[in-house]
């Protein structure tokens, strides 16, 4: 089995992103398009509960609501805003730990495979 890890950074602010909302679903190899993960960042911007879920080889979808922690923020935001929600599919061929961070603004992100 295969684990997640991951880091969310406001590069407007230049801080880790608190108080993310996201959540993890399965494709359906793993689970057939269930939720597998609900939860928030830390004040580092991690979420360290999503260590725990357990993971086999398929395709996931990573899901940060960005929108909503921008406008929790106060930041002024277009309306509807132009990143509501964040979407970060990827794939787990081998049984690894896959670090997925998301660097994250108002108006552009940018993820990667991590270590």
């Amino acid at each position: 089995m295969s684990s997640l890890s991951t880091h969310v950074l406001d590069t407007a602010a230049g801080r880790p992103a608190e108080g993310v909302a996201l959540r993890l679903y399965a494709s359906d190899q793993c689970g057939g398009g269930q939720e597998l993960f609900r939860g928030r960042t830390d004040a580092d911007g991690r979420c360290p509960a999503l260590r725990a879920v357990d993971l086999c080889k398929g395709v996931y979808r990573l899901e940060f609501d960005i929108g909503a922690y921008f406008t929790a923020r106060g930041t002024t935001l277009a309306d509807p805003p132009f990143l509501a929600m964040v979407p970060v599919l990827f794939g787990l061929g081998e049984d690894v730990h896959v670090h997925v961070p998301l660097l994250a603004a108002p108006y552009g992100y940018s993820t990667y495979r991590g270590s």
